[in-house]
């Protein structure tokens, strides 16, 4: 007897405006750089749609999507840590930590990036990775 298994989606990615990080080209936060994607260079992956800058980028995150993806589902990491809630981000608020993407919520005067650097991030990961396998799938 077959039972039925669902490959569905599992984790809760931040999808707004259809696509990973609003849009942006996740393989250029790896550059160092903040860069809105082209829907002629887009490609999907766990169901989650991507736009990069260039061909070139897209083929870097095809050859390996693991490396490039935001993590905590592309939500504030600061959030995910602090209160343990998805919060939007602003896709030009980034940094690279230990090879990973981390997004930050910015507006205002609220910046959770300077918040996050100056809280000892390191603490703040570990906080953000238990608290990201609790809330991941809702």
């Amino acid at each position: 007897m077959l039972g039925h298994i669902s490959f569905a989606q599992s984790i809760d990615y931040n999808t707004k405006k259809g696509y990973a990080a609003n849009g942006y080209d996740v393989v250029a936060y790896f550059d160092g750089k903040a860069l809105i994607g082209s829907k002629e260079f887009s490609t999907k992956h766990d169901e989650v749609n991507y736009k990069f800058s260039s061909q070139e980028n897209k083929n870097r995150f095809i050859a390996n999507p693991a490396k490039h993806i935001p993590q905590y589902g592309g939500y504030c990491a600061y959030a995910v840590a602090k209160s343990g809630k998805k919060v939007s981000i602003n896709p030009e608020t980034f940094e690279i930590r230990d090879g990973k993407l981390y997004l930050f919520y910015n507006s205002g005067r609220t910046n959770t990036l300077k918040l996050w650097t100056s809280e000892a991030p390191n603490q703040l990961q570990v906080i953000a990775d238990k608290n990201w396998q609790k809330i991941k799938n809702k």
